[in-house]
């Protein structure tokens, strides 16, 4: 099994999403545990982007993948990144990100899922994210990461083609043990945090901040059950008094 997830900005403006685009995501996601996920849910809205994040057997993540594409492309304000999908790696363009990280089979399924929104592409986006990757990598409990920035053209299984104009990235990380979400979180975002201009917001925040800043959410995806881990893990970083 697999964790994939799959963020777009397809708002309407440049700072947030409206809330009836997220309540026609909410709505058509079902559909996909009709064509074979395990679970699936709308797990990040982070400024204007959104990602979509699912849960499913191997053999099925090309026909989820591109089902998550069609309600991306159904409900879009703006195509935005979907217009930026290709059938050839000559044609790829600023699209979608990506992210897919294997699932043990003998344990629940449960991961992390850090989205950034950047307001004018900054390039830095790349170092932060590679920054949260190296966090999880080698820590205990983590199954396996995926996602980031990209440094060429990217397939999508199921999908297309994606360039690297691509700017808001996803980072996944599976775990193997529910006490280690926090753990294996918390070295992700002090990772994300210790780089410049780079701030975490609650799910759902407007990327309300100075230009050159990148904004990120963090969400634990736990068998199904999305946690905004944005709170609980500021109230723990907080200096106590």
């Amino acid at each position: 099994m697999k964790l994939t997830s799959i963020g777009a900005d397809i708002s309407g403006n440049d700072v947030s999403c409206s809330m009836e685009l997220i309540k026609r995501l909410k709505n058509d996601i079902p559909t996909l545990m009709d064509i074979g996920a395990h679970k699936a849910a709308l797990t990040n809205i982070t400024g204007d982007d959104v990602v979509i994040s699912a849960f499913v057997p191997d053999e099925k993540l090309e026909i989820i993948n591109a089902g998550i594409v069609d309600i991306l492309r159904k409900n879009a304000e703006n195509l935005g990144d979907v217009d930026g999908i290709s059938e050839t790696p000559e044609g790829a363009g600023e699209g979608i990100s990506y992210a897919e990280a294997n699932i043990r089979q003998d344990r629940y399924p449960d991961g992390i899922i850090i989205a950034f929104d950047t307001y004018g592409g900054e390039p830095f986006v790349k170092n932060v994210a590679k920054s949260v990757m190296a966090a999880a990598a080698g820590m205990e409990n983590v199954t396996d990461i995926g996602g980031g920035s990209l440094d060429g053209i990217r397939k999508i299984p199921g999908v297309g083609y994606v360039s690297d104009e691509t700017d808001d990235p996803v980072v996944i990380a599976t775990i193997e043990d529910i006490e280690s979400i926090g753990v294996v979180a918390g070295a992700m975002i002090g990772a994300a945090l210790g780089n410049k201009n780079v701030y975490m917001v609650k799910r759902g925040t407007p990327s309300y901040v100075i230009p050159g800043s990148v904004i990120l959410s963090v969400s634990a995806y736990m068998n199904g059950n999305v946690m905004d881990l944005a709170v609980p893990l500021a109230a723990r970083m907080r200096i106590l008094e």
